[in-house]
């Protein structure tokens, strides 16, 4: 086994290069991301940055179709994040998140956002993520922070 992933157990991510990786990743979107009409943007393995396009639309939203409700956001936010630092640990780690806090600076409605994480601080064990969900003009709807457990593949 080449990943403590389970989606990613049989490939060998260290061979892989960015654009390999995000064909990979846009390949096997899993449900979460195709239920929040989310697709890959880009990866950054080196620095640990992933960004998403996500698409808000009425379903998600309360106040009549106006207001997307909280867990989608933070579902958008979370998503960008985990890639970062499965990007970052070359698809050979699972990274379940031990702490997630969400900041919501603006409310937003149907359209479209970007999502991007990033890679704080990447320790044997532990990581410290960030990230931001933002409207395409670029106003901040999202900041988080994510403390994760870095699974490695167990040596055999």
């Amino acid at each position: 086994m080449n990943s403590a992933h389970p989606d990613f157990g049989h490939i060998d991510g260290q061979s892989m290069n960015d654009a390999d990786m995000a064909r990979l990743l846009r390949a096997n979107s899993p449900d979460p991301v195709k239920t929040l009409r989310g697709g890959l943007i880009d990866v950054d393995s080196e620095r640990g940055i992933c960004r998403f396009r996500f698409e808000i639309i009425a379903a998600f939203c309360h106040s009549n179709g106006r207001i997307c409700q909280g867990g989608f956001l933070t579902g958008m936010v979370d998503t960008a994040m985990a890639h970062a630092a499965m990007v970052k640990g070359k698809l050979a780690v699972a990274v379940p998140t031990l702490e997630l806090k969400i900041s919501f600076f603006e409310a937003m409605g149907p359209g479209v956002v970007i999502a991007e994480g990033r890679v704080m601080r990447w320790g044997s064990s532990v990581g410290f993520l960030d990230g931001d969900l933002k409207d395409e003009k670029g106003r901040l709807i999202v900041h988080a922070t994510s403390t994760i457990k870095i699974v490695r593949p167990k040596k055999t």
